[in-house]
């Protein structure tokens, strides 16, 4: 699936912070500044931009797929790199659901809170996504596969921009609540599918929101292939060879 590379993004930040506790990929600041400068600041056309490029799946997901080659190297001795990236990365113990040095497969669900926020007219919305990693393993060679098919918002009620709580009283949260947590009744919790939403249906009322949700989610994939990237090839610290 065609995709556009964001090489720029691995080099500029390597694991240098979370975007959540659970998943050390990088500063969702750092993310959303990077993306800025790629795209501009007009989340709306960088959306439309990029969904040029995008092709739904047979489920109405958004998947991004591609085999890193790496000469040379055993399926075994790939095998062992991933799975340090993916214990190292992802600190959730839940993340990896399942790890199969005999398939040569590890998969990996890890959320990553409010990868974007957008304060609209009425509401004040957080976007969390939980991507579907993908790692097949063979000889010389990895297959990445990273798919998503719905964003998880959180809605805060009171924090549009004609809102009439005060500003110290607005109730939005970051995000990290429990889901089933009902005790603020301004705070409620929805799934938006990104097939039915902007950039992949033009009149949609959460347009802005589902913009920098678009954009943000594309250039985290491409930072976690990146990712993966070096550390087939160089590994992670970049002394993790037989010569000791």
């Amino acid at each position: 699936m065609n995709r556009f590379r964001l090489r720029a993004l691995a080099a500029a930040i390597i694991l240098c912070g979370a975007t959540s506790v659970q998943a050390q990929v990088m500063k969702t600041a750092d993310l959303e500044k990077y993306a800025k400068e790629r795209y501009g600041e007009k989340w709306v056309d960088a959306a439309q931009s990029i969904a040029a490029g995008l092709a739904l799946d047979k489920n109405e997901s958004l998947t991004y797929q591609e085999v890193i080659e790496a000469q040379g190297k055993t399926k075994e001795q790939l095998y062992v790199a991933l799975n340090y990236w993916a214990t190292a990365t992802f600190k959730d113990k839940q993340a990896i659901t399942l790890n199969d040095k005999e398939a040569g497969c590890i998969i990996i669900s890890s959320a990553i809170p409010a990868i974007a926020t957008h304060t609209g007219t009425l509401n004040k919305y957080a976007v969390s996504i939980t991507p579907l990693i993908r790692l097949d393993i063979k000889d010389g060679k990895v297959r990445v596969t990273y798919t998503i098919q719905n964003y998880d918002i959180l809605t805060d009620v009171s924090g549009g921009w004609l809102s009439l709580a005060e500003p110290n009283q607005s109730t939005y949260g970051d995000s990290k609540r429990k889901q089933d947590d009902k005790t603020n009744a301004n705070l409620y919790d929805e799934q938006w599918e990104i097939a039915k939403h902007y950039p992949f249906v033009e009149k949609d009322p959460q347009k802005r929101t589902c913009a920098k949700a678009l954009v943000m989610t594309h250039a985290y994939s491409n930072a976690i292939i990146d990712k993966v990237e070096e550390a087939v090839k160089n590994g992670i610290v970049g002394n993790e060879d037989d010569d000791w």
